[in-house]
């Protein structure tokens, strides 16, 4: 047996023993929600898109979520409304304008007797639209048949908005190239200062920071030429038929987490590379990035679900969270439950230390990879805490996506902290299927779940403006500028 195939088989059985022990004192302490089939605060982009959805739908809030401190919170919709079959050259997508959402999601003790110990009503206080004073490149449309994909609102103040079309880009250039006005947001994390937002997205992939008050492009992170795809499509199948390398099509960095200090991303790609193995690869990629330099470091991540008859095969990452400076939370995930008709069973979030980890960013294909993966240890089951909470899987949402640390909370005398958890509802507010063949809500939903402090010993929260000095995310030391009940 070659010396790569032991290292590869030793890695991989040292990760399963690592993944054994399960984190006990994780427990649901709150839902909430807020309707699908409204629209958000944007009413200047309220007009029917290509595929006759209105273009401020508020929808797909779970595909990231970070904490602002203070009980609000920004999330991040994906690319737009696609679920309405219209247009396969341009895979349904349209010119919905990327955007971020600040939400209040401010947890109340219940009342006696509830079935969970908090309650918590989410608010909509603001909607911000994503652009750039950098000339951007929009599609045409002739090839589709479709309307040129450059916005109605472009052209103010030599502004420039992103949106989710999928033929908005320079076929001259990699994907990774930033003059491209396609963009996919799937993570966001704020800045320590509360002044920016970082955002992560599947078509680059980009890292971007948006400045949080006007929505305008402030900085970009170049990602290594090994993540991006040379031959680029409208169609994201052909992206993947006509590339050899770089990220798979819809796949792409998928997850984003900060450290408490705040000079630190870690951006995690969806699936394995092309290069990697693509979907049928077992081992994907953190990438580490210096905020000041923009420097990278890269990290093999193995993932869990890749593929046995107990184990079908949906080997994605959704997101990350950063524990500390080297520790983080890694949300891993099926695309099944509500919204996809079918039984949610594999949707759990690992937790992997960094330390010692070698750095792979020479190293290819999945045997290159597979002796260097991080070890891993199951955080929470998030399909079984919510059944034994009385949740039918059928009923859990299919793409529990978004992850965030939030506020500090009492439960049972004893303080705790706490795990928000969002979904992306996909922008389909109702659902009707075989399992709902009346009909059920689709809202775009939030679980939150209290962890003891001894289930991750070195936590460290994140140093937010409004946030008390030395007291991490604690509620009470609120400013008022972010409080509205002070």
């Amino acid at each position: 047996m070659s010396r790569s195939r032991l290292f590869a088989l030793s890695a991989i059985a040292s990760s399963l023993l690592f993944a054994t022990a399960a984190h006990a004192a994780v427990d649901l302490i709150a839902v909430g929600q807020l309707g699908g089939l409204t629209g958000d605060l944007s009413k200047e982009t309220a007009a029917p898109l290509e595929n006759g959805v209105a273009g401020n739908l508020l929808g797909g809030l779970g595909s990231g979520i970070a904490y602002a401190g203070c009980h609000t919170f920004v999330a991040v919709p994906d690319r737009g409304p696609n679920a309405v079959s219209y247009n396969a050259a341009i895979d349904d997508t349209s010119s919905y304008i990327n955007r971020f959402q600040t939400l209040r999601l401010r947890l109340q003790p219940s009342a006696a007797g509830a079935a969970l110990p908090y309650s918590l009503t989410p608010k909509l206080i603001a909607t911000t639209l994503l652009h750039t004073s950098d000339k951007l490149v929009y599609g045409t449309g002739a090839a589709a048949g479709v309307p040129d994909g450059a916005p109605a609102l472009n052209g103010r103040n030599h502004t420039y908005y992103f949106t989710g079309r999928s033929d908005n880009f320079d076929p001259a250039h990699l994907s990774t190239n930033d003059r491209n006005a396609r963009f996919d947001p799937e993570s966001v994390r704020v800045s320590n200062d509360g002044e920016s937002v970082f955002i992560s997205d599947e078509y680059g992939p980009y890292v971007y920071r948006f400045d949080r008050r006007s929505g305008r492009r402030i900085d970009t992170y170049r990602l290594p030429d090994t993540f991006a795809v040379s031959t680029l499509s409208s169609s994201g199948n052909n992206e993947i038929a006509q590339n050899t390398a770089g990220r798979v099509a819809n796949k792409g960095m998928e997850g984003l987490a900060i450290s408490p200090d705040g000079k630190t991303l870690f951006g995690a790609m969806q699936s394995p590379l092309i290069q990697d193995g693509g979907t049928d690869g077992a081992y994907t990629r953190i990438v580490k990035i210096d905020v000041r330099t923009g420097k990278t470091t890269q990290f093999a991540y193995r993932l869990t679900n890749i593929g046995t008859t107990a184990k079908p095969k949906y080997p994605t990452i959704s997101d990350v969270l950063a524990v500390n400076d080297h520790e983080l939370l890694v949300d891993e995930r099926d695309g099944k439950g509500l919204g996809d008709n079918s039984t949610a069973v594999f949707k759990k979030v690992f937790h992997i230390d960094l330390t010692g980890a070698q750095d792979v960013s020479n190293a290819s294909s999945q045997a290159g990879l597979a002796p260097y993966a991080v070890q891993k240890a199951l955080f929470l089951d998030t399909v079984a805490q919510l059944t034994s909470h009385g949740y039918s899987a059928n009923d859990i949402p299919a793409k529990l996506e978004g992850l965030a640390f939030g506020p500090d909370v009492v439960v049972g005398g004893v303080k705790k902290h706490t795990l928000f958890i969002a979904n992306d509802n996909d922008f389909i507010g109702t659902v009707t299927d075989t399992n709902h063949p009346a009909g059920i809500a689709n809202p775009n939903q939030f679980f939150v779940f209290a962890w003891d402090a001894s289930e991750l010993p070195a936590y460290v929260a994140q140093k937010l403006v409004g946030v008390g000095k030395g007291r991490g995310q604690d509620e009470h030391v609120c400013a008022p500028d972010y409080d509205d009940d002070h």
